[in-house]
């Protein structure tokens, strides 16, 4: 199989490129609301009839669009398929995130509560400075001892 580098399967990168165009994203949602022909789909666009078609190739090749004959017409149709397996791609990584999100709430409240706030109380203590750790840390500056002479 010929996939890229990422390992994601070629009709995903298909995809991803045909939507990567805002013309072909507008012919998409166009296509959403009902069949079109390639007259009709380039109407709202100052581009002419080769351009869109250039376009709806590109369209057609990822899967997004298909054609059928109708007499004379041949009517373009929007196909779901791609846009799915899209979605699912993208649904994989917002589920990554957003565990990592929780994650990361999680240590920040762990720290907040764990962070001493201005008076030295600690968001989940009782609001009193901790005791000093080491002897020397209770014992007054140098010099400021009683019976010092300065």
């Amino acid at each position: 199989m010929n996939q890229s580098p990422t390992h994601d399967p070629p009709a995903l990168d298909a995809t991803f490129f045909a939507l990567a165009d805002p013309t072909r994203r507008a012919i998409l949602q166009r296509l959403a609301r009902g069949e079109a022909t390639v007259n009709e789909l380039a109407e709202p666009f100052s581009m002419s009839q080769p351009a869109i078609s250039k376009h709806l190739k590109v369209l057609e090749t990822a899967g997004l669009v298909s054609v059928r004959q109708e007499g004379r017409r041949r009517p373009r149709r929007l196909q779901p398929k791609p846009l799915e397996a899209a979605t699912s791609w993208i649904e994989r990584y917002r589920e990554l995130w957003e565990t990592n999100y929780r994650r990361l709430d999680a240590l920040l409240e762990e720290l907040k509560e764990a962070t001493p706030d201005a008076s030295g109380a600690t968001a989940a203590g009782t609001g009193a400075p901790e005791s000093p750790s080491r002897e020397t840390d209770a014992l007054p500056p140098r010099g400021t001892e009683p019976g010092h002479l300065s």
